[in-house]
């Protein structure tokens, strides 16, 4: 039997998942100022997270101003809370609406035909909307790597999103690695986001922002076994919905040196984070590891 708590947790996802379907039938302009609004206010009353993302901007961003670094802070609450309600319309609104709102731009041909290809996704707060984009122009099955929530509605309310367009297979991680490979090798993209801290357990430290920071190998590892190219997504949240660029695939990758390729990976997505900083998930502990002897950034 569920308890009372139980109970008002069941009620309160329902509604919001409700709320969430509603949600997606406002104007588009509407649902952002929302965003807006919503994101100062995570702002203010979140003060574990905002810690977080203030310590990772000490570290990242060390030369600018205590001011520019708490602006950035907010318009990054603003960009995850705008993404989250943007889950609304990407995941209930009619087709022809995504369609309009979702553009696939720069070298969409990387992901035609049927050869292995790892999609290296980063953890930007548009990401979502890069599986939406990558599916409704690109009809091509695919394949990830998903951690199941601990709230099943929650858990069948994400699957059911992230599938919504295409076919999109989803291993988790207690399957391990060799279904994975060879869904990569017939042909099925696999969508990789290795770029959080997983802890120690097989993780190497690489530079990232000039900060040591523990990162799976994964990139390199799936696309040596795969035989596979990489291909970087990347979405921007823009005023009119997103661009999700296709980046062409890497030369020369992977090496034989998978550590020596982790550093690359870091030095590329440092690049990449610093056309759209405010649009990074820095909500995340990405420097909670630390090598031996070496104080907690946190």
């Amino acid at each position: 039997m569920k308890t009372l708590g139980q109970r008002a947790g069941h009620v309160a996802t329902v509604g919001g998942i409700a709320f969430m379907k509603l949600l997606a039938f406002l104007p588009l302009p509407v649902i952002r100022g929302l965003g807006v609004a919503l994101g100062c206010l995570l702002y203010g009353l979140i003060g574990a997270r905002r810690r977080v993302v203030h310590a990772n901007f000490s570290v990242c961003f060390p030369a600018l101003s205590a001011g520019a670094r708490r602006r950035l802070a907010i318009q990054t609450f603003v960009h995850f809370s705008q993404a989250w309600l943007d889950r609304a319309w990407l995941w209930h609104a009619p087709q022809a609406w995504v369609q309009r709102r979702v553009r696939l731009t720069g070298a969409v041909g990387e992901l035609a035909g049927n050869q292995p290809t790892v999609i290296f996704l980063p953890h930007f707060v548009g990401l979502d909307a890069a599986w939406a984009a990558t599916a409704l122009a690109v009809p091509r099955s695919s394949t990830t790597i998903y951690t199941d929530q601990s709230n099943k509605l929650v858990d069948q309310w994400i699957l059911q999103g992230r599938q919504r367009f295409g076919l999109l297979r989803l291993f988790g991680r207690i399957e391990g690695v060799k279904p994975i490979v060879a869904a990569l090798r017939e042909g099925q993209p696999l969508y990789l986001l290795p770029d959080m801290d997983f802890g120690p357990d097989e993780s190497v430290f690489v530079p990232f922002y000039g900060m040591s920071t523990a990162t799976v190998p994964s990139l390199s590892r799936f696309a040596r076994l795969g035989r596979a190219k990489v291909v970087p997504l990347l979405p921007r949240l823009t005023a009119d919905g997103y661009e999700v660029q296709v980046m062409p695939a890497w030369a020369g990758f992977p090496s034989a040196d998978p550590v020596a390729d982790t550093a690359l990976m870091n030095a590329r997505l440092q690049g990449y984070i610093d056309t759209m900083p405010s649009q990074y998930y820095w909500v995340h502990k990405r420097f909670k590891t630390r090598p031996a002897g070496e104080a907690s950034v946190y």
